[in-house]
């Protein structure tokens, strides 16, 4: 396409100009025409179906709603989210104008969740407060608010123009303010200049920023065209961004670009476990720090994390499919059907999702005060652009409303729009067109955003923080040269350099606030420690008169609602200026021989993955001959001096080679690495033992060695320890009865099983008082395991309040035998309210009597749980010989689940 001249624009005005057609934009012209403005609305894509919030809403997660939740208290929560660096006059805005704008989309036609007596559902998803208001037609938003808009008053007031797309606010040569926009049109190029009275950014988050997981371009946990394109346009206009160092990260699906929705699933029983069931996170409202116990778990041996389904009965995962397949992600019923994975049957792998900037779920935006204004004139922001921490869709409405108000206040600029603004803007998004065989955006994108992968995504460093800004300064001249042929190329291209200029933000905010802040959300490992003493601020953001990017401190004012633990007392603000990188051209000083590793002490180490033999940078040559000499089957003498080593990375490859070659004496030796000081070479020991536990010699010096192992403060080699001892025949009752008081429970389920091989039931029996569910769960499968089992050890376990639990010890009834009185037991838990209990008592039936256990299991073929009902059937098949039985199970050949019926079919 040809080049349009600056001089054939197309120019537009009115009195509000809104940029970005979603929530809060949507919102702040509703209001602004309300007040009599002209309003010009423009959005790149079209306004019905742009924005996040088309992708569906399936609950508002900060309702106060009056009677179910304080406003002091929901500003409390946030601040205690964002630990401590806020403002809290806008967050209190949400808070007490929430309410209102609940009742005002209802009058839209937006439906909230309420009861049988018509009181909002509101329900509490976090440990303190009731914010939750369900939404069972949040799909269709965005269609009740397009309604709005298209109503004929106020179609006499807003004019939309859908497919403009700005790249630059325009702001007046004399006094700063906001005075327009220079845009273009998405479909035919064309140059679009706007003369404004105010101008509101309602652009959303800056959600392209880190690259998904997945390895999409555009799977993005945020809407995919949320490219930074507001945040971009403040910074230029000369207005403060504040919080850009916390950045937005969340819980989401495992190769889908969408949320978990735990909060949803929160309410109907489900929650966020790892591999082993077990709920793990402490902290209470979503923050940084409760994902940093996501990554943490993530991490760990304990991973994949899950969002549990699979427990719940048919009525609420029927219930759970039609929110959560119908709103926020219309094709998350799709994608799980693809993979056949059913929520039934199985839960939902979680991931954490790439960086963003947000304010609404995070805190990092442009600077606004209690009524969204900018510190630059009559420039406005709201929604997830604006920094008001946690505004979710409540606050990005609430803040549309007070932007829009206070906008309307202006009238059309009227003096000549800057003709060097418009030239700046004119090149950004045109010169594409002068090289169309540059390279493409899809390439130049992907690389950019692999650097914000590698060198800003937590855990930050100064010295990687400095490496992304080199890389982003270098990639200016390389989005120059990108090359487009259409206009929706020069969109796309124009996108990559709001990304860019995210990513800098990004990079040199995280730099100049030098402490660790936010849980992962802003993770320094060179400054590890939380500093509210020099830190108790907002760290502001703005383009310099020279062009630079310059920080200021800015102390957090003193609180509106007391919250403990933080103590602002406002004051000065600290000017830092432009921040200093990290010398990262060398290694260390050049012409400097090389330095011992420093051993200063450390306040709280931190965990290291296990060192990849051979892989880091100036790996030692030792390596080289260990890899040599294993392809010779050495003995252990020759394997002996690399097993000792003063490199761990050299004892990692020496405990590798062990494995592999397997010579005479490699038990004892991997039992010796069990101690090794290196986390990396004690995992790499275990796994070696796990692995070899079926081809090692049992003998005492092993046994020795596993024994020592026990007491090693790493509770994985203590596990590994256990499973060999057991394994090896290498322990008694005494030594695996010691380790049910081990401090992991991990370690006292492998205590349990040991002392379940030895047949030490009496030993055993001090597990039954084990404060970890997953410990007495595991004690009722092995009361059942024994070589003599017996129902009398398992009555702490069938009393037992958790049902997991008992669940477990009625089913080990099969094996440990069902008398009378422990028939009854079990008939009477077959009416118990948990599905895993009524399931674990037919299981348990099948070794009671025929005449104490047909009639009951009979009825239990109509249980509404399936997983009870296979239970059932696979009971009565013990007492088939009756006929009573024969008959019961002829009626379940025909149950709707496969499982009940196949196994029904086997009598």
């Amino acid at each position: 396409m040809d080049i349009p001249a600056i001089g054939d624009a197309e120019e537009l005005s009115c009195d509000v100009l809104v940029i970005g057609g979603g929530t809060a934009g949507t919102m702040a012209a509703l209001t602004a025409a309300e007040r009599g403005a002209r309003v010009l609305l423009l959005e790149k894509a079209h306004v019905r179906h742009s924005g996040a919030l088309a992708m569906g809403m399936d609950g508002v997660n900060n309702a106060v709603v009056p009677g179910r939740a304080e406003p002091d208290d929901y500003v409390a929560e946030i601040t205690r989210a964002n630990d401590g660096i806020v403002d809290q006059s806008t967050v209190r805005q949400t808070a007490t104008r929430g309410f209102a704008m609940v009742q005002r989309l209802e009058s839209y036609g937006v439906k909230f969740e309420k009861d049988e007596h018509g009181e909002y559902a509101v329900r509490q998803v976090h440990r303190s407060g009731s914010y939750v208001l369900p939404m069972p037609e949040g799909k269709d938003v965005k269609k009740v608010l397009y309604r709005q808009l298209r109503r004929r008053e106020m179609r006499e007031r807003i004019r939309i123009e859908n497919r403009v797309m700005p790249v630059r606010v325009l702001t007046s040569p004399e006094d700063g303010r906001a005075i327009g926009a220079a845009a273009f049109n998405t479909r035919t190029g064309a140059f679009v200049t706007v003369r404004a009275g105010a101008v509101v950014l309602a652009t959303g988050p800056c959600g392209r920023l880190g690259l998904p997981a997945s390895g999409y371009l555009y799977g993005t946990y945020e809407n995919p065209t949320n490219a930074g394109d507001g945040y971009a346009m403040a910074y230029h206009a000369g207005a403060a961004l504040t919080g850009i160092e916390c950045f937005q990260i969340n819980p989401l699906i495992k190769d889908y670009n969408g949320p978990a929705c735990a909060y949803v699933a929160n309410p109907f029983g489900g929650y966020q476990v790892n591999r082993h069931g077990e709920r793990f996170v402490d902290s209470d409202y979503w923050s940084g720090q409760m994902m940093a116990e996501f990554a943490a778990e993530l991490a760990s041996d304990r991973g994949p994390v899950y969002l549990k389904l699979s427990h719940l009965p048919e009525e609420s995962v029927a219930s759970l499919e039609s929110i959560l397949h119908t709103t926020e992600r219309p094709t998350r019923g799709t994608f799980h059907a693809g993979r056949g994975h059913d929520y039934r049957t199985h839960d939902i792998e979680m991931h954490i999702s790439e960086i963003g900037l947000c304010g609404g779920h995070s805190a990092s935006g442009v600077r606004v005060d209690d009524h969204a204004r900018t510190t630059v004139p009559r420039l406005y922001a709201a929604g997830d652009l604006a920094s008001v921490p946690h505004n979710y869709m409540i606050g990005a409405f609430v803040f549309g409303d007070l932007a829009g108000g206070d906008a309307a206040r202006y009238t059309a600029y009227e003096g000549a729009l800057p003709a060097d603004q418009l030239a700046a803007a004119h090149e950004l998004i045109y010169r594409p067109l002068r090289h169309p065989d540059g390279p493409p955006q899809p390439q130049v994108e992907y690389k950019l955003r692999r650097f914000v992968n590698d060198y800003v995504a937590p855990p930050k460093t100064g010295a990687k923080l400095s490496l992304a800004v080199a890389a982003f300064d270098r990639m200016t001249d390389e989005i120059a040269e990108m090359g487009a042929r259409t206009a929706h190329e020069l969109m796309r291209c124009a996108e990559v350099s709001f990304i860019r200029d995210c990513a800098e933000m990004a990079a040199r905010s995280s730099l100049a606030r030098t402490e660790s802040r936010w849980g992962l959300y802003h993770e320094r490992l060179d400054h590890p420690e939380r500093d509210d003493t020099g830190w108790l601020h907002h760290l502001d953001l703005r383009k310099s008169a020279s062009g630079a990017m310059e920080f200021t401190a800015r102390p957090v004012e003193p609180y509106l609602v007391p919250v403990d633990g933080f103590a602002p007392v406002g004051g000065p603000s600290r000017h830092l200026g432009e921040v200093d990188l990290v010398p990262v051209a060398t290694a260390g000083p050049r012409e400097a021989a090389p330095a011992a590793r420093a051993q200063a002490a450390q306040a709280a180490p931190v965990p290291r993955a296990a060192p990849v033999p051979g892989s880091a940078p100036g790996a030692s040559p030792r390596i080289l001959e260990l890899l040599s000499l294993a392809e010779e089957s050495p003995d252990l003498a020759a394997l002996t001096p690399y097993l000792t080593d003063p490199d761990p990375a050299v004892r990692a490859s020496a405990v590798a080679a062990l494995g592999e070659t397997v010579p005479a004496g490699a038990g004892p030796a991997l039992a010796a690495r069990l101690a090794d000081a290196e986390p990396g070479v004690r995992a790499a020991a275990a796994a070696a033992l796990r692995e070899l536990v079926e081809v090692l010699p049992g003998g005492p010096e092993l046994g020795a060695g596993l024994r020592t192992a026990l007491v090693v403060p790493d509770a994985a080699v203590r596990s590994a320890a256990l499973e060999a001892l057991r394994a090896l025949r290498l322990g008694d009752a005494e030594l695996y009865a010691a380790s049910l008081a081990d401090a992991d429970p991990e370690v006292r389920i492998h205590a349990v099983r040991a002392l379940v091989s030895v047949d030490a039931v009496p030993e055993l029996a001090a597990a039954a008082a084990d404060p970890a569910r997953e410990v007495r769960v595991a004690l009722a499968k092995g009361l059942a395991s024994v070589h003599t089992p017996a129902p009398a050890p398992l009555d702490p376990l069938l009393a037992d309040p958790d049902p997991l639990v008992r669940g477990a010890a009625l089913a080990a009834l099969a094996r440990a035998g069902c008398p009378d009185g422990y028939a009854r037991t079990a008939v009477a838990a077959l009416a118990d309210a948990a599905w895993q209990v009524r399931a674990g008592a037919a299981t348990g039936l099948s070794a009671a009597t025929t005449e104490a256990a047909v009639p009951a299991l009979a009825k239990a073929l109509a249980d509404a749980n399936a997983d009870v009902r296979k239970a059932a059937v696979l009971a009565l098949l013990a007492h088939r010989a009756c006929a009573e039985a024969r008959a019961a199970l002829a009626t379940a050949v025909s149950d709707p689940d496969a499982d009940v019926r196949a196994y029904a079919a086997r009598a």
